[in-house]
């Protein structure tokens, strides 16, 4: 068999082929990452709940999917693994040692794809944070630095990729989180189309539509293939994204011809400033595709700029925010106090009880009608818009998620880091983030790329464009496994 140090150089599909060519087991590929998730953990803090015995039945059992016996990571948020802890980031459910009953329809999904589940990742609790540095589990740990974030909300799984434990970890994304961790770490981070992905059968629809589930991975191709695996209605779902006409799998290298791209570097709304390195790496970007027959001019929605964007995402937020307290109290059977949740949830849940329910249908109906005045952009020539995945590089740990002082802060501290995607959350638009740039401390920088609604199929053309000709999938963080 292939040895563990070029194993953790492989992406999810080289990985699947080596088991379809006879050349390695589920057996070993599952052992392998296993080891090396034991070898770099302890410093990232990445996987909090291993689940090796559970990974080795089901390698040693009959596999079946194109990707059979290749071992993946899920979030510990965003969808449930029946008998397995689902703590949420949360230090009373970690307390009660709190297990799911049932498995969600994207877990269920990733199995029946052949993926191995070896183990649960860190997420800030509820996923409320745009850095993984939960009370309950301690910081998650960037690979290309250890002082620095790993985004959030999918910051463990992120740094799992990353570091080369495993080729793919489930994410989910409700104001960025798919695409804020890829940035961080150096990933591609797609977040679907809503409705795209299942989130059943526990919910219809989380966050009003807000959140979209899918993985981050460190090539096009798996991100492809794995939406191919996932996407589509289940039972019950109250709406769903249109099918594509052909496989996902089928746009990377597909000619797609020249297209309109508009580009913008100004945060929305002018609300913080923008890093010269992030700039300077999107105009680069910026740079390639025109190389690649494209034509890119500065130009975007002006409804980025709407205040009402702002007022719609903060007031859905703070009202689910409630809502995930109330929730917490039918799971641990009993009322829940500020002790029971950190200082920013407690803070989010008291907002959201000054949300009326006329406000709250005037939320939505904002939110919709934001909604329309954005993707008409798209229609008038328009295929896709280039701009930062962040407008800053990844901060240091400690920051964004104080122990003490005041929380409502934490939202001004954030802006920065959810400034460019969480629109695209309101407008239900799919949206990728790719690795196309490196800051001169040695950090990442991704750019995002955001289509029509339903257009992944443009996104994952124009992402492979990029990553033949702006290569990121060999580098390699100072901790990546050997």
């Amino acid at each position: 068999m292939t040895d563990s140090p070029e194993l953790g150089s492989l992406d999810a599909t080289a990985q699947a082929a080596l088991v379809t060519n006879g050349d390695a087991t589920a057996t070993e590929l599952v052992e392998a990452a296993i080891a090396r998730v034991e070898q770099v953990n302890p410093e990232l803090n990445a996987v909090i709940h291993p689940l090796y015995e559970r990974a080795r039945t089901h390698a040693a059992g009959s596999l079946s999917g194109p990707f059979a016996g290749v071992p993946m990571v899920v979030k510990d948020l965003d969808g449930e693994l029946a008998g397995a802890p689902l703590h949420l980031g949360n230090t009373l459910l970690k307390s009660i040692g709190y297990t799911a009953t049932v498995n969600s329809y994207l877990f269920d999904k990733l199995e029946q794809a052949g993926f191995v589940i070896i183990g649960k990742t860190n997420t800030p609790e509820f996923g409320l944070q745009v850095t993984t540095e939960p009370h309950a589990y301690g910081a998650t740990h960037n690979p290309w630095d250890l002082t620095r974030s790993t985004g959030g909300s999918s910051g463990g799984s992120a740094a799992a990729v990353a570091s080369g434990m495993v080729p793919v970890g489930h994410a989910g994304d409700g104001g960025g989180s798919i695409r804020v961790p890829s940035s961080e770490c150096g990933l591609v981070g797609l977040k679907p189309s809503r409705g795209r992905v299942s989130v059943g059968p526990q919910d219809g629809e989380v966050w009003n539509g807000l959140v979209a589930r899918h993985v981050v991975t460190r090539t096009v191709r798996d991100s492809a293939a794995i939406l191919d695996m996932v996407a589509g209605p289940m039972p019950g779902d109250p709406y769903s994204a249109p099918p594509p006409s052909r496989p996902f799998l089928t746009e990377v290298g597909a000619d797609v011809g020249p297209l309109r791209i508009g580009l913008r570097t100004a945060a929305p709304g002018g609300l913080c400033e923008v890093d010269a390195e992030v700039v300077a790496a999107t105009e680069a970007t910026a740079r390639a595709l025109e190389s690649l027959g494209h034509v890119v001019e500065i130009a975007a929605p002006d409804a980025l700029d709407d205040a009402d964007l702002i007022t719609a995402f903060l007031s859905v937020v703070a009202a689910n925010g409630l809502g995930l307290v109330t929730d917490l109290e039918q799971m641990a059977g009993r009322p829940v106090t500020a002790a029971d949740v950190e200082p920013g949830t407690w803070a989010l849940a008291e907002a959201g009880r000054e949300v009326s329910a006329l406000q709250y249908l005037q939320t939505i109906h904002t939110a919709h009608a934001w909604t329309r005045r954005m993707l008409e952009w798209w229609h008038s020539g328009y295929d896709l818009l280039l701009t930062p995945t962040l407008a800053d590089l990844p901060p240091k740990l400690g920051t964004l998620n104080p122990v003490d002082g005041d929380p409502a802060m934490n939202t001004i501290l954030q802006t920065p880091y959810a400034i460019f995607a969480a629109g695209f959350n309101v407008s239900g638009q799919p949206a990728i983030s790719v690795p196309t740039g490196m800051s001169a401390s040695g950090l990442p920088i991704g750019v995002q790329l955001v289509a029509a609604a339903h257009r992944e199929d443009l996104l994952i053309a124009v992402a492979a464009q990029l990553e033949s000709a702006m290569p990121w999938a060999d580098r390699r963080p100072p901790i990546f496994a050997t």
